[in-house]
């Protein structure tokens, strides 16, 4: 499964790539911000998904107790 932040990524990059290619820094930067962005909403998902297993597995471990 593609993380969250996978089209952000992709927009950021294709940004980035257009800005290069026809020297417009302000362009750059906003693909640099918006691959951040992305990044940091797969990291966050990720951050919630190890909070539900440990969420559960503690639930686990005290039904058995």
């Amino acid at each position: 499964m593609a993380g969250k932040g996978a089209k952000d990524k992709m927009k950021g990059k294709a940004k980035q790539a257009t800005g290069k290619i026809t020297g417009d820094d302000r362009l750059k930067a906003e693909g640099r911000m918006e691959e951040a962005k992305g990044k940091a909403k797969d990291t966050m998902g990720e951050a919630g998904e190890n909070i539900r297993g440990t969420k559960e597995s503690l639930k686990r471990r005290t039904e058995r107790s």
